[in-house]
């Protein structure tokens, strides 16, 4: 008997599986959950611009410099809404008892989402809208080191690269900024709203993060129930103590009325609809999907400021874009022990083995995979230690 071993160089060329084509490459990158998420992070971002549009004329075109009563007549609409909700449920999902078991940490997030609203509002009377919103970019990094150290989230080189071309982008937007000259003020003042806007970005940053674990753990209707709850107490606390003079020198007419209704709807619109976005994704993913704010903010800023337009801004625009799709082209994984992370680490470089054999009584550690897109099937809760 005669045997015939075929081999690779005997194989006739293009017989072979071919290559993928370009499109075929895209396609597999851009699915339509990808897509879905995008868009849906794109209603965020026109609500953000629109947020910092009303803000803006109110502070300065008529001199309403109220960042305190702008929060406070949203947490009241969460409270409303949500808070309300909260108290004629039954159960565990009871208001009443979700207090018992955690109102100490909701007090402090609530404080935190508060002073985060209230600084960024208040740079505003300082610099520049595109500053703000430029500047306001730095809650990326800050999600993304929270996440790691608290939700386990562990990254890969392409996500840091695509970070990191985001954040570049921004970095050409600022330069742009600087280099036409668009300046507030003297130069200390626009200092101090920079500021400002680098302290609300941080502690935006570890309000979005809190928030994710608590959409995807527990329930998005308690995070805005309990925000509505606190914010309202302590902004109203706040409102009384810092703004009341201001709030009376306001000069009230049917203007400023729209303007503090529609800020008021576009940033209820913002709390309610967030979580859910973010439940699909990620506090990471939906801080980078609203980079693309900016650059509404600066076509309306074109029209309605007359700003000067520059080259950088759409060289920007782009790297942006580009870093958003090698964020998302690659999955991200959570950790929930770490030798899941050790192992996960060595597989391309050592050959697989079986996993060692747990002792009775102990977790298996498990991993979960999270991206732009949704992974099929339900995704098991996040348990951070």
């Amino acid at each position: 008997m005669i045997s015939v071993v075929s081999t690779v160089e005997s194989v006739p060329r293009g017989t072979g599986t071919p290559a993928p084509s370009l499109y075929q490459r895209i396609r597999k990158v851009l699915t339509r959950d990808l897509l879905v998420t995008l868009a849906l992070g794109q209603v965020l971002s026109l609500l953000i611009c629109a947020i910092g549009l009303t803000s803006k004329y109110l502070a300065d075109d008529f001199h309403a410099n109220t960042p305190v009563f702008q929060s406070f007549l949203n947490y009241i609409l969460l409270f409303l809404v949500y808070t309300t909700t909260l108290a004629v449920r039954q159960g565990e999902g009871n208001l009443l008892a979700i207090l018992k078991q955690r109102w100490w940490k909701y007090m402090i997030l609530g404080l935190i989402d508060i002073e985060a609203n209230y600084l960024v509002l208040k740079a505003y009377q300082y610099t520049t809208l595109s500053s703000v919103q430029l500047l306001d970019c730095f809650a990326i990094p800050v999600v993304l080191l929270l996440s790691w150290f608290f939700l386990l989230v562990r990254y890969k080189a392409v996500h840091v690269v695509g970070a990191g071309l985001c954040l570049l982008g921004i970095g050409c937007m600022v330069g742009a900024d600087i280099l036409l000259g668009r300046q507030q003020g003297l130069g200390e003042q626009k200092l101090f709203g920079d500021l400002l806007v680098l302290g609300g970005a941080t502690l935006y940053g570890i309000s979005n993060v809190c928030e994710e674990f608590i959409v995807k753990n527990l329930s998005r209707v308690e995070f805005l129930g309990m925000m509505g709850l606190f914010g309202s107490f302590f902004s109203g606390i706040q409102l009384a103590i810092m703004e009341h003079k201001e709030l009376l020198k306001v000069p009230w007419d049917w203007q400023i009325g729209l303007l503090y209704i529609g800020f008021s709807a576009f940033l209820f619109g913002l709390y309610s609809f967030m979580p859910v976005v973010m439940k699909r994704t990620s506090a990471t993913s939906v801080n980078l999907s609203l980079l693309t704010a900016d650059l509404y903010s600066l076509f309306c800023g074109l029209f309605l400021f007359h700003y000067k337009f520059s080259g950088l801004y759409l060289l920007s625009f782009f790297i942006i874009i580009l870093g958003l799709v090698l964020y998302s082209s690659s999955s991200t994984y959570v950790a929930q022990d770490p030798r899941v992370y050790k192992q996960f680490r060595n597989t391309g470089s050592q050959p697989a083995t079986d996993p060692p054999q747990l002792s009775p009584g102990v977790v298996e550690p498990a991993v979960t995979y999270t991206s732009l897109g949704p992974e099929l099937g339900d995704e098991p809760p996040v348990r951070v230690a």
